[in-house]
């Protein structure tokens, strides 16, 4: 009797484990964003940011980042893209998000954000990198923030290399019609594709 009951315990055991394993394998989530400047590896919060992180896995999954660029880099503060192609033109995006920027996590260096109009629930597709800690982007009492999803794994010195990018005001064509863009980079830094990395 003693033998079954050993029997069973190890085998709650090896299930409890197991599931702990699933639940951890779940939170943990990893895309690749292959550039002409290098390779970033993005560690995302599904956990705290569920709805952003399906949002933006939804886009990573359909291509919508390939051959995209960073089209707004400024040297100690961000780089941003996700938007827009290689010609200049802004891509058609899905519809836009509710903001989880109350989830508790910071602007800090190396964090990945939504980016988004005046308005807090504005976000579709577009994306930027904190090259700095920028906790004026946190949310606050009567404040609305701007969603931080994930972070940076590896590749941050790929960050910091695009944000020394010689920039200009570039004429981009967005579904508004044409209009300038400041900080855009003159030589163009290309995502080339945004890839899931699998599960270890």
């Amino acid at each position: 009797m003693k033998h079954f009951c050993r029997i069973f315990v190890l085998l709650g055991l090896l299930i409890s484990s197991g599931a702990l394993f699933a639940q951890e394998n779940a939170s943990t989530v990893r895309v690749k964003l292959v550039t002409s400047a290098g390779d970033i590896t993005l560690k995302l919060y599904p956990q705290k940011s569920p709805v952003t992180v399906k949002n933006f896995l939804a886009y990573v999954d359909s291509g919508f980042y390939n051959e995209t660029i960073f089209h707004r880099v400024i040297s100690n503060f961000m780089v941003q893209g996700g938007g827009f192609t290689t010609a200049m033109t802004e891509k058609e995006s899905g519809e836009p998000i509710v903001n989880e920027s109350r989830n508790k996590l910071h602007n800090i260096r190396g964090t990945i954000a939504m980016a988004r109009t005046s308005e807090p629930d504005s976000a579709t597709a577009q994306f930027f990198i904190n090259q700095r800690s920028n906790l004026q982007l946190d949310w606050a009492p009567g404040k609305e923030g701007y969603t931080v999803f994930g972070e940076v794994e590896k590749g941050m010195g790929v960050v910091d290399f695009i944000a020394t990018a010689d920039t200009d005001t570039g004429l981009m064509v967005t579904n508004a019609g044409q209009r300038p863009f400041q900080d855009v980079p003159v030589e163009a830094i290309v995502i080339k594709k945004v890839v899931r990395i699998p599960g270890k």
